[in-house]
């Protein structure tokens, strides 16, 4: 209940990308719906490009009005252009947080965009709400950029026990940090799914089978140039003669661009079947993956969302090494013969009946549930784990 005497707590919920509104939708309709919480919403990043879709009005049309929108994103994705982004959104988040002024920051996953927000956000003296740490994606930069962000965070959120020992392993107090399952958990239970038909009304293909979705982002750490990865994988797939391909695009990181490009003139070479779209859409991404036969690629959905409706996944390269997976998961090199070795694998093997599995509370009302009641200290302090729990 509110208090007449007590002021809303201002909630900031950043997002830089498709994937990672999807994964925030949940949240910050519990958040608007609080009579404790104030949203304000901050967009960035890709959402405001014109080449990754402008998928800040998909934001908008499912009823959350942007508060404040940072412009960062270069017109180049080299290594010299990403650090200059980051710069630029340094800037934008210090104005943004200056005129919102907002009581929590909410920063989801791992990403540079989100690596600038963290750092504003000290600087300003907000407290972050952080979802998805603990985690390893040891062929990324953003590994790194995802532990520096749970050290500048005071409450946290993860999706299982180990990777909340790590967090706490990383100096965070134990109970500031709470296991909610994947942030990805409501969409399956709380949202209906467009259909087949409704699917390829909108691609303006027929999804025969076997069908395959396919996202495929920089391996930023690999030995291998990004060309070099993604024609593996298209030479791979392009011996999957009579599947029909639904790719979607690269994030805006270091040479995604060139990944882009390659897979739109793939699949301009057999447009019946192959069909390139920068973003699927919250609804139409899980829908795909509702009905895929595989999911192939390095995206972190293929690790942690496919399996949840049974899709078999193959995952490329080390993009994703250190998550936790679940036997679904098939992982090899970045090769042509292992990949296409993989997805035969994958294909034979099928979906799996996902409905036994044990579903956890709706992660969005119990992170809203702690973003309410929170009490956040400053300076929050470092917490040493006593010496016979470390033998």
């Amino acid at each position: 209940m509110t208090s007449k005497n007590k002021a809303r707590r201002k909630i900031a919920v950043v997002t830089g990308t498709r994937a990672e509104y999807g994964l925030l939708y949940w949240l910050m309709k519990e958040i608007q719906s609080d009579p404790d919480l104030e949203l304000q919403l901050i967009v960035t990043g890709a959402h405001l490009s014109p080449e990754f879709g402008l998928t800040w009005r998909e934001i908008e049309s499912d009823g959350f009005p942007v508060d404040r929108s940072v412009e960062m994103l270069l017109s180049g994705d080299s290594t010299v252009a990403i650090t200059k982004s980051l710069g630029l959104g340094l800037i934008g988040f210090a104005d943004a947080f200056k005129e919102l002024s907002p009581d929590v920051a909410v920063i989801l996953g791992d990403r540079y965009e989100m690596l600038g927000v963290a750092a504003a956000a000290n600087l300003a003296g907000i407290p972050i709400a952080h979802i998805h740490g603990g985690e390893i994606t040891l062929g990324a930069y953003d590994d790194s950029f995802r532990h520096a962000i749970t050290k500048m965070s005071s409450l946290h959120f993860v999706a299982n026990e180990t990777y909340r020992d790590r967090v706490i392993q990383m100096g965070e107090c134990p109970e500031s940090v709470f296991v909610v399952g994947p942030a990805c958990a409501d969409s399956l239970s709380r949202q209906a799914l467009p259909s087949k038909v409704d699917l390829e009304e909108h691609l303006s293909i027929d999804l025969g089978k076997p069908l395959m979705v396919v996202t495929y982002h920089p391996e930023t750490r690999s030995s291998l140039s990004s060309e070099d990865q993604i024609d593996r994988l298209l030479r791979a797939l392009d011996r999957f003669k009579g599947a029909t391909m639904v790719f979607t695009g690269a994030n805006a990181d270091t040479d995604g661009r060139i990944i882009n490009d390659r897979i739109a003139r793939f699949c301009a070479e057999d447009p019946k079947r192959k069909v390139f779209v920068q973003s699927l859409g919250r609804k139409r991404y899980w829908g795909m993956l509702s009905i895929a036969d595989v999911v192939v690629g390095n995206s972190s959905s293929g690790v942690i969302e496919a399996p949840l409706v049974g899709v078999p996944v193959v995952n490329v390269g080390d993009r994703q090494a250190g998550r936790i997976r679940d036997p679904l998961v098939i992982d090899c090199h970045c090769d042509e013969e292992a990949i296409k070795s993989s997805i035969s694998l994958a294909l034979d093997r099928g979906r799996v009946d996902t409905n036994g599995r044990v579903e956890l509370p709706s992660p969005a009302v119990t992170m809203a549930n702690h973003i309410r009641a929170f009490e956040f200290k400053t300076p929050k302090g470092f917490y040493d784990i006593p010496w016979r729990e470390r033998i």
